[in-house]
């Protein structure tokens, strides 16, 4: 099946998802609005509970390609690791999948797939991947600490800074999930990671 496909029923899933709980959400409906028949569906991704994989896979790699967009962005580090942090409330405002990830508190209306590997027999490699671990919350701040450093370290870093800068990275991803549960007051994430990342540098 071609990629383009896939990503529409991918699209369909998640707007059948915004409309009704995950346990509401027929394969059928989302084959159709697809436009594809519900046999290409399950060649695709197996079973609903694959799809689920598919599209929560999906979501977390779209939640890190919005963090390498937000570190290429800017030049200044604390720019860099700002704009990093307002992604990620912002993406968690917007998406609700990405924000169950992000906090690992998954309401009823989502669905939960586990976050560890699952046998695969798919011939789909995109669904293989799928059916392979999923990131958790932890996973999460481990992956964006460890872009960061990587955009802003650069070659011949020292090590001594190169842990400061891990510490600094992962300060702004943990203030940024904080915002996620209690969101702040006027001033927002941004200025929180500003003063946080202006006391840790002083």
């Amino acid at each position: 099946m071609m990629p383009a496909a896939r990503e529409s029923l991918l699209d369909a899933a998640f707007a059948a998802l915004a409309r009704r709980p995950w346990s509401a959400v027929r394969m059928v409906d989302v084959a159709a609005a697809a436009g594809v028949s519900r046999q290409t569906l399950y060649n695709e991704f197996g079973s609903k509970d694959g799809l689920a994989r598919a599209l929560v896979r999906r979501e977390a790699d779209g939640y890190l390609a919005g963090i390498d967009r937000a570190l290429a962005g800017h030049s200044d580090p604390r720019d860099r690791l700002t704009a990093t942090a307002e992604w990620t409330t912002s993406a968690a405002r917007d998406n609700a999948l990405v924000r169950a990830m992000l906090t690992g508190c998954w309401s009823e209306r989502l669905p939960s797939p586990a976050l560890s590997a699952v046998s695969s027999t798919s011939a789909v490699p995109a669904q293989r991947r799928a059916d392979g671990p999923l990131p958790s919350p932890g996973d999460f701040v481990a992956l964006v600490r460890d872009r960061a450093v990587s955009v802003l370290a650069g070659p011949g870093t020292p090590k001594s800074d190169t842990a400061d800068l891990a510490r600094s990275c992962e300060l702004a991803v943990r203030l940024a999930l904080s915002c996620v549960a209690a969101p702040p007051g006027e001033g927002g994430v941004t200025d929180l990671v500003r003063s946080a990342l202006h006391r840790q540098a002083g």
